[in-house]
């Protein structure tokens, strides 16, 4: 008998663990079912800015842009693609991605590109502050990160409103935004990132009634103007810009005319935070924006 109910509770036994590896829990199974969702989601951003969203959404990519600003940490290893405006096309291709993004602004340039090799890609309108909010609704929407776009929509959202009430009282001065790339610079229009910040803060663009975002610069029809302010913006090769813009403004006599220039209320902006689209750190950069505009008010 003791023989008997020994064998008895062993089979008993061995019949529990077979039913505990063949019938995993709940937890087990939401586990592979996520990890199988994460695997078929595989992602290649091309701009610095949509790499930065992406991680600030928690969402993993295969393939990030080069570039020499500091990538998130979360992408330490992964594939570099190359430059934004000239990714490497052969290189996406092989890295077989479901999803690639990019920016509007270089759509025109790349659509073909992608397109030449069968890749659809997707453009993301970051021209202004309220299409960037709502791509990263969007992003959040489709890869289940709803409640992490939420909240960095409504931190961003506070703490501009805070600013505006700051500065509703101020009178609004005019300004001079110049893009300036290595050998040439082009004026700025509300309808460019860093206009629409401008204008946000409570900035007067010089140059209104303009549908694009940039325009060739008219030197005597800016000095006419005569803005309170100048924002210089150096895009591409920064060092070398601020550069071009000093000599400029040291050499060509028309610019010590501008009253920006006679009273010291020209800026140099960082292209970390003045990118031209849009990025996270737009909170900061409207604080040095309110800071340059409104110098010597209480």
């Amino acid at each position: 008998m003791l023989l008997l109910t020994s064998l008895l509770i062993i089979h008993l036994s061995l019949i529990g663990c077979s039913e505990e590896d063949t019938i995993p829990n709940n937890t087990e199974v939401s586990s592979k079912s996520e990890t199988v969702h994460e695997i078929d989601e595989r992602i290649i951003s091309t701009t610095v800015a949509a790499t930065e969203i992406f991680a600030a959404l928690e969402i993993d990519l295969i393939g990030v842009p080069t570039s020499y600003k500091e990538l998130p940490e979360r992408y330490q290893g992964v594939e570099e693609v190359g430059n934004p405006m000239s990714p490497d096309m052969e290189l996406m291709k092989v890295l077989n991605p479901t999803d690639v993004y990019s920016v509007t602004t270089l759509e025109t340039d790349l659509k073909e590109p992608f397109e030449r090799i069968d890749l659809e890609a997707t453009f993301l309108d970051f021209q202004s502050l309220d299409s960037m909010l709502a791509e990263i609704v969007q992003i959040g929407d489709k890869y289940d990160r709803k409640n992490q776009a939420d909240q960095i929509v409504d931190s961003i959202q506070y703490k501009l409103e805070e600013i505006e009430k700051e500065i509703e009282h101020y009178d609004s001065p005019s300004v001079l935004i110049l893009l300036g790339v290595p050998g040439s610079y082009l004026v700025a229009t509300e309808h460019s990132y860093i206009g629409d910040l401008v204008k946000r803060a409570g900035g007067v663009n010089i140059v209104e009634g303009e549908s694009v975002e940039y325009l060739a610069s008219n030197t005597e029809y800016l000095q006419q103007s005569n803005p309170n302010v100048i924002l210089r913006a150096a895009h591409g090769m920064p060092e070398e810009v601020v550069e071009m813009f000093d000599e400029k403004f040291a050499t060509d006599d028309i610019w010590q005319h501008f009253d920006a220039v006679k009273n010291e209320r020209v800026y140099d902006l960082d292209e970390q935070l003045f990118p031209t689209t849009g990025n996270l750190a737009v909170v900061e950069a409207m604080e040095q924006l309110v800071s340059m505009l409104y110098k010597g008010n209480d």
